[in-house]
Formats: structure tokens, C-alpha cells, sequence
């Protein structure tokens, strides 16, 4: 490839990175979100959950934004890999709506993250999502 065409590719991987972001996080889209994959799959090792196709995904991030309706993200840094983008951000909003087997507390959470979106040429296939679920548990008081 050359460095004009890797230089592309790698603008074409963030501006969908930025259109999903902004999907979930300002515009609270489950649609928008599943429009940005070429096939929606994310993996959230902290939940021990993987939603693979598009009836999956959108529960998966309709019951996020039911539970969090003020749900932001805010991006620290982004990284490119030869198959990835890497986003280091910082996600909260308040528990209004159950969520991971937490009735809501009303309380505000915020934890720090990193988004790994894995891609195939310049198909996004999955977001994997890392982040410290104790942290969150603790906010919402759901653990001492």
C-alpha cells in the first residue's frame, strides 16, 4: 500500500470511528450506531458479553442508553493499528433504568476506557470495549 493509500484508509477508519462515536454518545442512536458496521459485533470482556449481529448490537446499546439516557463520552487519544483504531476516552451518565442486573440508583458514574475498533480494510466488524466494572459498581453503590 502505498503511503498515500494507508494514509486514506487510516481517515476513513477515524471518521467512522468519529460518526459511531458521536451515534451513541450525542445523538443516543442505536440506529446510527448498527449504520457505522459493516456487521455489528462488540465484545465487552468486563460484562462478559458479546452481541454479534444487528438485533444483538441494538439491544445491547438500547439497554446502555435506557439505563444511561445522558450517556457522554469524551475521547483522550486515538491510536491507529494495522487493523484497528484504538480510542483511550472517558464514558458516565446517570443510572436511570436497570442495568447489568443493577436496578437504577440515579446515581452518576464516569470511568476511564479504551475502545478497540477492529476493522476490515475499511469495514468496521467489532468494538471491543474494556473498562473497570468495579469502578462503575462502586459508583452506583451496588458494591461497598
Amino acid at each position: 500500500m502505498t503511503p498515500a493509500a494507508a494514509e486514506d484508509l487510516r481517515a476513513r477508519r477515524e471518521a467512522i470511528v468519529k460518526a459511531h462515536i458521536e451515534a451513541e454518545a450525542i445523538h443516543h442512536s442505536a440506529d446510527k450506531t448498527l449504520a457505522t458496521f459493516r456487521h455489528p459485533r462488540y465484545e465487552v470482556p468486563a460484562l462478559a458479553t458479546t452481541a454479534d449481529g444487528a438485533e444483538a448490537v441494538r439491544g445491547l446499546v438500547g439497554a446502555l442508553l435506557a439505563a444511561f439516557p445522558d450517556f457522554h463520552l469524551e475521547v483522550k487519544a486515538m491510536h491507529n493499528a494495522e487493523n484497528a483504531v484504538i480510542v483511550e476516552c472517558t464514558f458516565g451518565g446517570t443510572h436511570q433504568g436497570p442495568w447489568a442486573g443493577i436496578d437504577p440508583t440515579g446515581k452518576h458514574m464516569q470511568v476511564d476506557s479504551v475502545l478497540i475498533f477492529q476493522f476490515e480494510g475499511a469495514d468496521l466488524v467489532c468494538e471491543k470495549v474494556f473498562f473497570d466494572h468495579g469502578t462503575i459498581l462502586r459508583q452506583l453503590g451496588a458494591v461497598a
